[in-house]
């Protein structure tokens, strides 16, 4: 009796619990729509003397995701990524804003790279043109959030806060151990010395040629972060790179002694210092407008012009496919190409990139529309932390490729990868297989045996004959002989400063330069906007499919815990199967 009584309780709680739980998504699913029809043609009315505030500690991508949730009293309702491009133009758009007295930046790690953090830092330097100032403020900065702060008027730290300023590493993890372990044996074919992206599964340490070209990149880079650091701070570059090589600063008070920020202050004394900025009274309201809400302020787009520069987004790992967040699909990033060289309203085109590179069939397809459309209208490549392998792919059939000087470019080099987990399957978990097939190469892409000598030759010709090609078509869009390209390539990576010497890059600049080297070809300097393709999913679209994903993400990380980790890895180790024009190792600069 006991147990019925049990078991009825339970269940009438479940379903209590669930009428709740439907009853708060309808009134939320009901609230952001209501705000979406009643809100969809209101504009946010900025007050005067307002400051825009600009937290940078979130994952910054290419483009924006909407999210009508935005001021919503619940978690989730706060952007947790912000679009580079957006919010250039909200900075843009400040700059002459008669109701924008300055900006307020927060910025302790911001998640993202280098180039992306040098499009942020020159947009601020242009907004302080204006004459408007910019004031800095954090408990904690990482090296990348130092670097943005010091484009700001101030640069003001918690009195018990540090700044990372010791230069940059590179960490690069190793897989041999485990797959000696697991018996499995990576069959490997590539063409280059520096193609390295199958280190990771054949050695322990880094390759002499690997570790050559890492060290040489980051000190490039670094070599940027303290040229714009002196020029920014008034210091000697020789004296900042004194103080990052030896880590003279280790804590808040050695930062000001050191000339990085300008003074240790509490949240509320940066409070009043921006009070006598605003000339306001003693504890009175600082306006602050955030982001998110100042983009609702303006309209981005010139609806007057009637020429269009279109920006065809490329941002993630390229596959096959129709794409998602995070990959960029050949079908689908063709299909942009295709559309916008057959739209006579579209004078110019800029392929914004930030990849990696991927598969090679989906880079020589996507190879294909740039090709086609730079034969009819300008082209223009904008580089942003990575166009690297398939990501460079992209952009050697443009007419000009800008870069940042840190943007990784280059990797013009192949690599096919397969496994070999006979051991593992066969020695470990007793599967063993058989097979009947019609002629010698009847199974070539299988992970139940080693592949025969015959095999290994038909891979590494294959490999060959697609660097040929590679080489080849980056000779013919550069205007260099396959030599020179040889020379260059071989599969390693550059910053863009070291792409520019070696002319695999022509301009040194941002997003906007792009922009404006575009619409100059065309002819059209003086009347143009500028529309972001491909356009965004509906968010209730993405949202669904997020509630699909994270559901499946977490059910694997609660099983696996602490070990969730290599579950990522073998993921990505799983798309390597087949041809790939990929960067040569995940970097992660810290």
């Amino acid at each position: 009796m006991n147990f019925f009584k049990t078991f009825l309780a339970s269940c009438l709680g479940s379903l209590v619990a669930l009428i709740a739980l439907v009853f708060i998504l309808t009134m939320l699913m009901v609230g952001a729509v209501a705000g979406l029809v009643g809100g969809a043609d209101e504009q946010v009315i900025v007050s005067d003397k307002s400051v825009l505030h600009l937290n940078l500690d979130v994952q910054v991508t290419e483009q924006q995701a909407e999210n009508p949730f935005a001021g919503l009293p619940f978690p989730g309702a706060e952007p947790s990524t912000v679009g580079l491009l957006p919010l250039k133009q909200a900075i843009e758009n400040a700059k002459t804003d008669s109701k924008i007295e300055g900006i307020f930046l927060n910025v302790s790690y911001p998640m993202t790279g280098f180039a992306t953090l040098e499009e942020i830092r020159q947009s601020i330097l242009d907004f302080r043109k204006s004459g408007k100032w910019v004031v800095a403020y954090a408990d904690a900065m990482s090296e990348g959030a130092y670097y943005v702060a010091s484009a700001a008027d101030k640069v003001y730290l918690n009195p018990e806060g540090d700044v990372e300023f010791n230069g940059l590493a590179v960490e690069v993890t190793f897989f041999k151990k485990m797959f000696d372990k697991l018996e499995i044996k990576p069959e490997i074919f590539r063409v280059g010395q520096f193609k390295s992206a199958v280190e990771p599964f054949m050695l322990e340490k880094m390759s002499p040629e690997n570790k050559l070209q890492l060290t040489e990149m980051i000190n490039s880079i670094y070599d940027h972060v303290l040229t714009r650091v002196s020029d920014a701070r008034g210091m000697e570059k020789a004296k900042l790179k004194e103080i990052s090589d030896k880590m003279l600063v280790r804590n808040a008070r050695l930062s000001v002694e050191h000339g990085l920020v300008d003074s240790l202050l509490y949240y509320d004394q940066v409070l009043d210092e921006l009070r006598g900025r605003l000339d306001l009274k003693d504890n009175a309201k600082v306006k602050f407008i955030k982001y998110n809400k100042y983009r609702k302020s303006y309209t981005e787009s010139t609806a007057v012009a009637t020429n269009e520069v279109a920006v065809i987004v490329a941002d993630g790992t390229i596959m096959m496919g129709t794409g998602d967040q995070g990959v960029i699909g050949g079908e689908a990033f063709s299909s942009e190409i295709r559309r916008a060289r057959e739209n006579d309203k579209v004078k110019a085109i800029v392929i914004r990139i930030n990849s990696p590179g991927g598969s090679f069939v989906a880079s020589d397809i996507m190879w294909r529309e740039v090709n086609l459309a730079a034969q009819k209208k300008p082209v223009i490549a904008s580089m942003g932390d990575y166009a690297a392998s398939g990501g460079y792919y992209l952009a050697m059939a443009c007419d000009t490729i800008v870069a940042q000087p840190h943007t990784i470019t280059g990797s013009i080099g192949i690599f096919s990868v397969l496994f070999d987990a006979s051991g593992l399957l066969n020695n470990k978990l007793g599967i063993t297989f058989d097979d009947v097939k019609t002629g010698e190469y009847g199974d070539m892409v299988t992970i139940s045996r080693p592949l025969t000598d015959a095999e290994k030759n038909v891979w590494q010709t294959r490999t060959e004959e697609i660097y040929e090609t590679f080489t080849r078509k980056a000779s013919e869009g550069r205007n260099m002989t396959q030599d020179d390209v040889k020379q260059v390539a071989s599969g390693r990576v550059w910053t863009g400063t070291q792409a520019k010497e070696r002319k695999l890059v022509d301009v040194l600049g941002n997003y906007n330069d792009a922009i404006e080297i575009a619409a100059k070809a065309a002819g059209v300097a003086n009347d143009y906007k500028v529309r972001l393709y491909p356009r965004q999913k509906p968010f209730f679209e993405e949202f669904m499919e997020g509630i699909e994903e994270n559901s499946r993400v977490s059910a694997i990380k609660e099983e696996l815990g602490s070990n969730y980790i290599y579950y990522q890895y073998w993921q990505e180790v799983k798309t390597l199967n087949g041809v790939q024009a990929r960067m040569p190792f995940d970097l992660n600069i810290q």
